[in-house]
């Protein structure tokens, strides 16, 4: 009796459960026409007012039938973060006619199991749209098949928490000729993962793509008589893993479970929050709406000359443009020459952006844009009427 009687609150809870997905199915089909009605009115996606009194409102309520804050917080901040992304993705859909179709073909870093694999479900989960992956072993094969047609978006990590800047990336940006149309943070959860029964005093060997290699050097400094073997990516550190006996890999607990290999060792990374940013790259550059949070990334390379980049960058502080990144990389084949790669919290289509890019020629030798994409912050925007 007592095991038909956990088996009968089992089914209650399923069946609370099935509910609650028919509830946010609702909640997700009326914020979409909420969007249209944004559209229409020219309204922020966002209305951080408006979220504020909800939460509180929410909380409140909560309270009153015995959840604490905390909980009620962390579900609906969950919800709305999700109706704001779909509904920015709606609205870049309506302004791009041209990105809807059946499918995505979507190129990334590695296979099953990889970090970039795991960004590309996270980004194109906003999109109805059918998902083709393409795993590739390197970075430039990525750019590449976007740039012959072979894939419609290409997904590149540029830059992570704990070992900074992918210059790879940026250096191959300089050259390709794809443009950047969108971002996103993954969370980056390393683990040391072997095949079921291995002991950490068992392995002999752990297969790694370098940048977590980079990321874990404070773990791996610690392992003795442990040989450290590179790979083109996280899904071929858990391949040679698994052919390999007495090794492990270096990669997130799912990519573990889904190649059938246990953990051994959690949380390995030097930093306990631990992200990367991935940038989204397609052929042709996308108009972003004013309605959304916005940046602009630009290369650009100044004169030899004492105070010229000081003087590039005094142009984005006179036209109120905060700029959030600035990188720089040698010019192949050019010894001591630099670019210098720009991150702005800006809009193309923004008449102030225009006039800093026009003064920004005067003083450089050379400005190239990449692309002007949703920002992942998702802050409240002022819309120009």
């Amino acid at each position: 009796m007592a095991n038909d009687a956990l088996q009968a609150l089992r089914k209650d809870i399923n069946e609370i459960d099935s509910e609650l997905l028919i509830l946010l199915t609702k909640r997700r089909r009326i914020s979409h026409s909420v969007v249209e009605y944004k559209i229409s009115n020219n309204k922020p996606i966002r209305d951080e007012q408006r979220e504020v009194a909800l939460l509180e409102k929410l909380i409140s309520y909560g309270k009153s039938l015995g959840l604490d804050a905390y909980y009620v917080n962390s579900v609906f901040q969950t919800i709305i973060e999700d109706s704001v992304l779909h509904q920015q993705a709606m609205l870049q859909q309506n302004i791009n006619p041209d990105i809807k179709g059946e499918t995505n073909r979507v190129a990334y870093l590695g296979g099953q199991g990889s970090y970039s694999q795991l960004a590309c479900h996270k980004y194109f989960s906003r999109r109805s749209d059918h998902l083709v992956e393409l795993g590739c072993s390197s970075f430039f094969e990525i750019t590449n098949k976007v740039e012959t047609g072979q894939a419609d978006f290409g997904l590149l990590p540029i830059e992570n928490t704990c070992s900074g800047s992918i210059n790879e990336v940026f250096d191959l940006l300089q050259h390709a000729q794809v443009a950047i149309v969108g971002e996103l943070t993954q969370s980056i959860e390393h683990c040391l993962i072997a095949k079921d029964g291995l002991e950490l005093t068992d392995i002999t060997k752990v297969f790694g793509h370098p940048q977590p290699f980079t990321q874990c050097s404070q773990f791996i400094q610690g392992l003795e008589n442990i040989q450290l073997e590179y790979c083109d990516s996280t899904s071929s550190a858990i391949a040679r893993a698994l052919e390999t006996p007495n090794s492990a890999a270096i990669a997130s607990q799912q990519a573990g479970i889904k190649a059938g290999l246990e953990v051994v060792q959690s949380a390995v990374a030097n930093q306990v929050e631990n992200h990367s940013r991935f940038i989204v790259v397609a052929r042709k550059p996308m108009q972003t709406s004013k309605q959304i949070p916005t940046k602009t990334s630009l290369i650009m390379a100044t004169s030899q000359n004492a105070g010229s980049l000081a003087d590039a960058l005094m142009i984005f502080k006179q036209h109120k443009i905060n700029l959030v990144k600035l990188e720089s990389r040698p010019v192949p084949g050019n010894p001591w020459e630099e670019v210098f790669y720009v991150d702005l919290d800006a809009n193309l289509i923004q008449s102030n952006t225009q006039q800093a890019l026009d003064d920004l020629k005067e003083v450089t030798e050379y400005v190239r844009v990449l692309g002007c994409y949703p920002s992942e912050s998702m802050t409240q925007v002022e819309v120009e009427k």
